[in-house]
C-alpha cells in the first residue's frame, strides 16, 4: 500500500517551527521579519496567491505589506517601488506575483531585486550560490520538494531521480538540491526521446512540467517514490471522466462547478509508488511553509 506524503501536515510542522524562531527573533534583537507583497494586475489566481501568503505570514507572527498595482502599471514605476522596498529597512522579504503584464520584463524586475530580500531565491547571485551549494535563499518548491522527501524519510543519498522539466522556477534548481544531497539526478523535458522508458528507470520521480496527467503508469517503477509538482484546473467533463473515471465523484464536482485539479500525474499511478505526495494537498502548502521559513532566515 502506498505512503501519501501529507503536505498540509509537514507545513503545518515547518509552520510551527517558523514561529517559534520568529518569536525567538524578536525577543532577541526585537526584529519582527516583514515580507512586502507587489501584485501588478487583475488577474484572479494571483490574487488568492497573495491573500493566502499573507494570511500564512499572519499565522506565524510575520508582517506582510501589500502593494497592489493597476495592470497598466508601466515598468519605471514597478522598478521604483522596488528600490523603494529595497532601500526599505523595515522590508525584509520581496515577494514579485507572477505573471507580470505584457509590457514589463519579468527578468529585469526580478533581478532588481536585492539579493537579501530575494525570499523566491531567483536572483542570479542566489542562484550562483545554489550551484555552489551555499545558498541562504533558495527557491521555495524546489526547497518544498526536498522538504517533503527528508521528512518523510526517502533516502535521496545514491538514488536514482528524474526530475522531469528544466525550468529555472523548480526543474534546475530542485536537480542542483538533489545533486547537494548526493543523488544520482537525471533532467528531463520536452526533447527527451523515449521519456517513459528514462522515466521508469528512476527510483525518485519528480513531475514539473505543467502538463496534466503527463505521467501514467509505464512511466512508473514498481515501489517509486513520486513527488508532483504540477496542479491544473480540468477545463472538460469528458477530461476529468478520462482521468478520474466517468462514475468518479471528480465529475460529479465539475457538474457542481467546483474546480478539479489533477497533478502531472495520472492517479492511476499511486499503486505502483511506494509513496506519493498528493494534487492537491501535497507540494503546495510547502512552497508557502519554505516561503515563510525564508522570509524568517532574510530578517534574522
Amino acid at each position: 500500500m502506498p505512503r501519501i506524503i501529507d503536505g498540509k501536515a509537514l507545513a503545518e510542522t515547518i509552520r510551527k517551527e517558523v514561529a517559534t524562531g520568529v518569536d525567538a527573533l524578536r525577543k532577541g534583537s526585537g526584529t519582527r521579519p516583514c515580507l512586502a507583497t507587489v501584485l501588478v494586475g487583475d488577474d484572479l489566481a494571483s490574487h488568492i496567491y497573495v491573500r493566502n501568503k499573507i494570511k500564512a505570514c499572519e499565522q506565524v507572527g510575520i508582517e506582510s505589506e501589500s502593494h497592489t498595482l493597476p495592470a497598466s502599471t508601466s515598468e519605471a514605476d514597478l522598478l521604483a517601488l522596488i528600490g523603494r522596498l529595497n532601500e526599505s529597512p523595515g522590508v525584509h522579504g520581496i515577494l514579485l506575483q507572477l505573471p507580470l503584464p505584457k509590457q514589463i520584463d519579468k527578468i529585469k524586475v526580478l533581478d532588481s531585486i536585492s539579493p537579501a530580500k530575494d525570499v523566491d531565491g531567483l536572483h542570479p547571485s542566489n542562484v550562483g550560490l545554489l550551484v555552489q551549494g551555499r545558498a541562504r535563499l533558495i527557491a521555495c518548491t524546489p526547497l518544498g520538494c526536498i522538504e517533503a522527501l527528508k521528512r518523510s524519510d526517502v533516502p535521496l543519498a545514491g538514488r536514482r531521480v528524474v526530475v522531469v522539466g528544466r525550468s529555472y522556477l523548480v526543474g534546475k534548481p530542485l536537480a542542483l538540491l538533489l545533486m547537494h544531497e548526493n543523488a544520482t539526478v537525471t533532467i528531463c523535458h520536452s526533447r527527451t526521446r523515449e521519456l517513459p522508458s528514462v522515466v521508469s528507470e528512476s527510483e525518485i520521480v519528480v513531475a514539473a512540467m505543467g502538463k496534466p496527467a503527463l505521467i501514467t503508469p509505464d512511466f512508473i517503477r514498481e515501489g517509486a517514490v513520486i513527488v508532483d509538482v504540477g496542479i491544473s484546473v480540468l477545463k472538460n467533463e469528458q477530461e476529468v471522466a478520462a482521468i478520474f473515471g466517468a462514475d468518479s465523484k471528480k465529475v460529479e464536482d465539475f457538474r457542481a462547478g467546483r474546480n478539479v485539479l489533477v497533478g502531472d500525474v495520472h492517479p492511476s499511478c499511486y499503486p505502483k509508488s511506494s509513496a506519493y505526495t498528493p494534487v492537491p494537498g501535497g507540494i503546495g502548502p510547502l512552497t508557502i511553509a519554505m516561503l515563510l521559513r525564508n522570509t524568517l532566515r532574510a530578517a534574522d
